[in-house]
């Protein structure tokens, strides 16, 4: 077990040790997971997020379904803060390593309407050691949704 601090604890398994190879024709890292539900191209319930990442930074397009409401028109807000956790998770992978969220806040300013055109964009605000704070923002044509903010723990 390893703290995160607050009180929270990460349960952690052993790493793998990733090898990157160049940058230019480097391969997924062996963490990296197809089937996960924010960015896994190979989940067919999913998210299927593509990011666009570098410079502690990360960003995507995403247009929610209508079968991912709560309330009639609304995107659930679990799943807002969902896209929100894993820009912030690209951002803090862009320097190669593996980190896990061990805090995430939230603040929903506005609905995220299904069918809207919106962008999340994640940053890296500062490295601690093994701790990496983030922010992210999901956006829409009229302004921001939601801001979140974050800490991982590098694996």
């Amino acid at each position: 077990m390893v703290g995160c601090g607050a009180g929270h604890r990460v349960a952690i398994a052993e790493a793998e040790e990733v090898r990157l190879v160049s940058e230019a024709a480097a391969p997924a890292p062996a963490w990296r997971n197809s089937r996960c539900f924010a960015c896994g191209s190979e989940n067919p319930r999913g998210l299927r997020l593509h990011f666009t990442a570098g410079n502690d930074t990360a960003a995507a397009r995403w247009v929610a379904s209508s079968d991912l409401e709560s309330f009639r028109g609304v995107v659930h807000g679990g799943l807002v803060a969902t896209v929100l956790d894993e820009a912030m998770s690209q951002a803090a992978a862009t320097s190669g390593s593996q980190a896990l969220t061990c805090e995430l806040r939230v603040r929903l300013r506005r609905p995220v309407a299904a069918g809207e055109d919106l962008e999340v964009r994640g940053w890296v605000v500062e490295r601690r050691k093994r701790r990496i704070l983030t922010e992210a923002a999901l956006s829409g044509r009229d302004g921001e949704r939601a801001h979140a903010w974050a800490t991982f723990l590098e694996l």
